[in-house]
This record gives C-alpha cells, sequence and structure tokens, in this order.
C-alpha cells in the first residue's frame, strides 16, 4: 500500500538516526488518522537500556503527545519485526495495526520465531510485514559490516 511505504520511509528515517549514533539501526513511528503521533529509534547501547528498543520509544512518545495509552486508533510502523517485549507492548497499547519491514529470524514474535498476536490475548492487532523489506534489511546487514570492520580494526 502507498500509505504503508511513505510511513515505512519515516521509520527508516528514524533508523538511521540510530545508525548515525553507532546505534542498531531500527525505527519506528505510530500513526493516527494519517499523522505521525509518535517516533523512536533504537538507543539501548548509548542509553544503557534494554528497555529502550525503537517501538517502545515510539509508542511511549505517542502515549505522552495523544494524552493516554490505549492507542486503539493507530498504526505501528517498524523497520525490524518486533521481539517479544516490544510485542507485547504492542498489545498491551492496543495498537490497531503494525507494519515491519524485515524479518528478525532471531526473535521476531509476529511470525519468525512465534506469533504472540495469535495467541489469546485480549487484543489481536493486525499486522502485515515485508514493507520495504530489502531497504529495512540492507540498513541492518551494512551496520554490522561496518561493525565488523571496526572491530577487526581495532584487534589489528
Amino acid at each position: 500500500m502507498e500509505n504503508d511505504e511513505y510511513f515505512m520511509r519515516l521509520a527508516i528515517d528514524q533508523a538511521k538516526k540510530a545508525y548515525e549514533i553507532n546505534e542498531v539501526p531500527i525505527g519506528a513511528v505510530v500513526v493516527k488518522d494519517g499523522i505521525v503521533a509518535g517516533a523512536g529509534f533504537n538507543r539501548r547501547e548509548t542509553g544503557k537500556n534494554a528497555l529502550y528498543h525503537a517501538e517502545l520509544a515510539a509508542i511511549n512518545d505517542a502515549c505522552r503527545k495523544l494524552n493516554g495509552w490505549r492507542l486503539w486508533q493507530c498504526e505501528l510502523y517498524v523497520t525490524l519485526e518486533p521481539c517479544p517485549m516490544c510485542a507485547g507492548a504492542i498489545i498491551n497499547s492496543r495498537i490497531k495495526r503494525i507494519v515491519y519491514g524485515c524479518e528478525d529470524k532471531k526473535a521476531g514474535s509476529v511470525k519468525s520465531v512465534i506469533n504472540l498476536f495469535e495467541l489469546p490475548y485480549n487484543h489481536k492487532p493486525e499486522y502485515c510485514g515485508g514493507v520495504l523489506a530489502d531497504e529495512c534489511s540492507a540498513l541492518l546487514s551494512d551496520f554490522f559490516r561496518e561493525l565488523r570492520i571496526r572491530k577487526k580494526s581495532a584487534h589489528d
């Protein structure tokens, strides 16, 4: 869908902010009625906090801006398939729909490892994967390639 690609590009812009500060480039935006209500990017290393995932930052930002924790009229766009923690936050914040870029074969909890949205929780978001997957995947691949080069150079 055209709108999905537009908002995924905004999530990619967030991921690039993470890349610029040497964080794993994952970005997310929360959208309500076609307007970005929240945005965030991965900051686990710089913030030294396991909770600083892109999705949680975007959800937190949206909750503050919309003055409430129920995001039932919102969609979340994220460059990488959510992990179990973020999938749980999506369920608990009642996000209507999630759109993600590339799959996460190690921790993906929408399709790859498990689908938490199919379990009998009180809320089941709609979901769509693979939107601009190649671009999202390339950003991650480039980051980890550069990281390996930096680590190798540091040891030489």
